[in-house]
């Protein structure tokens, strides 16, 4: 079985995907927690939706499931350092992150990273405990663009940036 993980990991690392940090503030508190598994769910039905996942002993896990809230702050290609410090890297807890980094509270109060690429605050629509990860599942409430679209990857171990690649136009 630890060579089936051992190699489930070095395949996952070989897939770069962009950075994202999940913030929350609320009853359940102000946390915040930095992720690679977010993707879109629909662009249709009552509302945009979008699924992160996140471990089941993260406080920003318990915050976001408390707070029934969230922001999916989908990280430039130059915050390097935001992904470091709510990785936990800086050594900072939970909350003192929110002070080493520039932020401001959303329409629905979540916490709206500055120089973020997207944003995405949602309200909770369901959650499910899967093994060692809660799946969070939310409503996009609103979305806020910035003027620089390159979004921080991270694959084979570290971070990277998008490159194009000349050929077809689509």
């Amino acid at each position: 079985m630890d060579d089936l993980r051992a190699h489930f990991l070095e395949g996952m690392s070989r897939a770069a995907t962009f950075v994202a940090v999940a913030t929350t503030d609320g009853d359940g508190g102000r946390a915040g927690v930095t992720i690679s598994s977010l993707t879109s769910v629909s662009a249709d039905g009552d509302q945009p939706s979008l699924l992160a996942c996140i471990h089941h002993q993260s406080p920003a896990a318990a915050a976001i499931l408390r707070n029934r809230a969230f922001c999916a702050n989908l990280l430039a290609e130059d915050q390097q350092g935001v992904s470091d410090l709510f990785a936990g890297r800086a050594g900072s807890d939970h909350a003192a992150r929110f002070d080493r980094a520039e932020w401001e509270a959303g329409a629905l109060g979540q916490p709206v990273l500055a120089g973020a690429t997207a944003v995405f605050e949602c309200r909770l629509a369901t959650a499910l405990l899967w093994e060692t990860h809660h799946i969070i599942v939310g409503r996009v409430h609103s979305v806020r663009l910035s003027d620089h679209p390159a979004a921080l990857l991270y694959g084979q171990r570290a971070y990277r940036r998008a490159v194009h690649l000349p050929g077809r136009e689509v």
